[in-house]
């Protein structure tokens, strides 16, 4: 019988980990294999309570759960998550009788469910735009997290001709407004998008996310 292979879109990132949750030890067995067979990093555990004690929230990746498990279920884990600020997107496996429950994990946030029985190549599809989607968010915190190291260089004069040139005030209107000189007005506009590191006000609303 010819060996069965399995399409990989590549995925952004080599430190991206599957954590698979689930109690029955030939799921996660199976899971694993599936998906180092395509060279991604899986991480088992045995229980939700298991992840809950054991996740390092520096990690990124997906999450693939089961829905139903003794104990913590796969819905109370997500819960769990979303009240603890853990943003991994999470796929969750589901029997035909739990689909109303998925559908409810969907509404939470949840970004997909997989209702048994599942293809391999369906999971693998599903986990790779987990993945994808999770590398995505972490781009777009890092953007956000310099641009606050960039604001927080500003003078509190320089943050405040930055928030009266957003809202589309010109130099003579804003200095008539602080009581500054024209010339005053630009050499603080000039100083503080340099800081920025961009050439024009409509760059700086682009980097934080205001429009002119």
């Amino acid at each position: 019988m010819p060996t069965q292979t399995f399409r990989s879109k590549p995925v952004a990132t080599s430190h991206s980990t599957v954590f698979v949750v689930d109690d029955d030890p030939e799921f996660r067995e199976s899971v694993s294999l599936l998906l180092e067979s395509v060279k991604l990093k899986a991480h088992v555990f045995v229980s939700a309570e298991d992840f809950v004690a054991n996740y390092d929230r520096r990690r990124g990746g997906c999450l693939v759960s089961d829905v139903r498990m003794p104990g913590m279920s796969g819905l109370e884990l997500q819960k769990w998550m979303l009240d603890n600020e853990i943003k991994l997107p999470i796929i969750l496996v589901t029997g035909h009788a739990e689909v109303p429950m998925a559908v409810e994990a969907m509404r939470a946030g949840a970004v997909d469910f997989i209702q048994k029985p599942y293809s391999p190549q369906q999971l693998l599809e599903r986990v790779q735009q987990a993945l994808r989607q999770d590398e995505q968010r972490r781009e777009e915190e890092r953007e956000d997290e310099g641009t606050q190291n960039l604001l927080a260089t500003l003078t509190p004069r320089e943050r405040e001709i930055m928030d009266l040139l957003l809202d589309g005030g010109t130099s003579q209107r804003i200095g008539n407004r602080l009581n500054l000189s024209t010339k005053t007005v630009d050499f603080h506009r000039r100083n503080m998008l340099d800081k920025m590191g961009v050439d024009s006000i409509v760059e700086l609303a682009k980097i934080v996310g205001r429009r002119v």
